[in-house]
């Protein structure tokens, strides 16, 4: 309670304000604290959180992407950034499921394109990089060095990366999300936008397209029809089994990136259910891979 009430002190004291404002939080997030601002009749959205360097989470790295993908006409315009502030223009939306991503695949995929190929043009200063394989050796080190319950798991899951990345090897290299769960899409007059950078950065396209088929429970059959679509061509074998390698990539980062917060998350999430779920996904998913 005292660290809500610090927090909305904080808001409130920000200089960007021209008018009395009232805040309510907003509840949901399993990273960071978000809050929604009301200034007379305008809108903002608030998110706090500061460096997350277990997570790989640098907020100057977010703020770049954040600005660059609103240039782009992909995400909201960022109004104000300060340490652990970041300020957006609120958008009133409807918050994406897994099932209005499958509903509006084609229009998802014309952003994700957009994504990879309109944002890197506004990228300015030290370009960001998210490469999936040396995150999951960093979630390894540092749950090893914090004597995780699944230290015994680690050698494991760094002998799969391996076959992981030699599966889906050579890589072409674009600008990522990173993070495509369902509710980082959000719709407004029929325009969809994505939200929450902090992940984003430069990656292999197949990441992107991996993570939103995992996160949304793809079937083979919409999985296809997402590379043919994305790729605007016929699929071949080998195409498919880079991405798919990527796919389970993709799950095992998400099931080390739980473990981690297992650990350090303040959040009130259940983070070891989340644990337990990713891992069955890529246990199950890797036994199919190719290599």
């Amino acid at each position: 309670m005292h660290e809500v009430m610090s927090i909305e002190n904080t808001i409130k004291n920000l200089k960007i304000w021209k008018d009395n404002i009232s805040i309510e939080k907003i509840t949901g997030g399993i990273t960071n604290q978000n809050f929604l601002v009301h200034e007379g009749n305008k809108k903002f959205f608030v998110r706090i959180g500061n460096d997350i360097p277990e997570h790989l989470i640098f907020r100057q790295n977010e703020i770049s992407c954040s600005k660059a993908a609103s240039l782009a006409d992909i995400a909201p315009k960022l109004i104000h950034s300060a340490e652990g502030i970041i300020v957006f223009e609120y958008i009133k939306s409807i918050t994406y499921d897994s099932k209005l991503v499958v509903q509006n695949l084609d229009q998802i995929i014309e952003v994700i394109k957009n994504v990879h190929n309109k944002i890197p043009n506004f990228i300015t200063g030290s370009p960001p990089l998210f490469w999936v394989f040396h995150v999951i050796k960093h979630y390894a080190s540092f749950l090893k060095d914090n004597d995780s319950s699944y230290t015994n798991l680690l050698d494991e899951f760094l002998s799969k990366s391996l076959k992981i990345d030699n599966a889906a090897s050579p890589y072409n290299i674009v600008f990522c999300h990173n993070d495509f769960l369902p509710a980082n899409f959000i719709e407004s007059d029929s325009k969809i936008w994505v939200v929450d950078w902090e992940y984003a950065g430069f990656n292999t396209p197949l990441f992107d397209l991996g993570g939103l088929a995992s996160n949304n429970e793809f079937t083979y059959e919409q999985e296809v029809y997402l590379l043919e679509n994305y790729f605007n061509k016929k699929i071949n074998d080998e195409t498919y089994s880079k991405y798919f390698a990527i796919k389970c990539a993709s799950l095992l980062r998400e099931t080390m990136w739980s473990m981690v917060s297992e650990i350090t998350s303040k959040i009130e999430f259940d983070y070891k259910k989340y644990t337990e779920e990713n891992l069955e996904k890529f246990n199950e998913e890797y036994t199919k891979l190719k290599y």
